[in-house]
């Protein structure tokens, strides 16, 4: 009986067919792990490169009013954001967490600005306490201008200087902002800012 060689070699044809398959896939495996890659560190570059660069100035007005005024100066390549949201925060790192019975809830607590100024309230499509304004669209140089006003004391201060008193405890302290800017197809930046508010004449 002879040696079935068209077997044989039908056999070692497959096996060889088999390998260079295993071999073609992972091949385009890591042909397409490596694009991948570098898709993602071309994102993160040009995530990083347009970093939005704001100029951000507080304007005095009468009585306890001010304008933030918020400018776009760059990146020019960045172009627009469809989306910036403007937050007010705390001004100082101290905790405020109640510790005593009966004293103010956590969400009292969070409620409040912890600082000189807030937004005012329903202006600029401001949240009821202050905290932030509406988002809006904003275009490589172009402002917008926000309503502020003074913060006021805690409602679960006592005293009949408690204004002054809450006045008092921020001169010298910034006025602190976080801007989140999204443009539709990239990861979001957070870009905080402080500043100082101007001496009021």
């Amino acid at each position: 009986m002879g040696t079935p060689w068209a077997a044989i070699v039908g056999g070692t044809t497959a096996v060889f067919s088999a390998v260079a398959a295993v071999g073609s896939w992972r091949a385009a495996h890591r042909a397409n792990s490596t694009a991948d890659a570098v898709a993602r560190i071309e994102r993160e570059r040009w995530h990083a490169e347009n970093l939005p660069q704001f100029r951000v100035t507080i304007e005095q007005q009468q009585g306890n009013r001010a304008t933030l005024r918020v400018h776009l100066a760059g990146p020019v390549t960045l172009h627009h954001l469809d989306e910036v949201r403007v937050a007010v925060v705390q001004s100082d790192d101290m905790d405020y967490t109640s510790r005593l019975a009966g004293g103010p809830t956590p969400e009292q607590v969070s409620a409040q600005v912890w600082g000189p100024l807030r937004f005012v309230p329903g202006s600029d499509g401001a949240d009821r306490n202050g905290q932030a304004v509406a988002p809006f669209a904003l275009a490589v140089g172009k402002g917008r201008p926000l309503a502020l006003e003074h913060t006021r004391s805690p409602l679960w201060w006592d005293g009949n200087d408690r204004e002054a008193r809450w006045r008092a405890r921020w001169i010298g302290k910034p006025v602190r902002l976080v801007l989140t800017c999204r443009r539709d197809g990239f990861e979001p930046w957070v870009v905080p800012c402080e500043l100082m508010r101007p001496v009021q004449q």
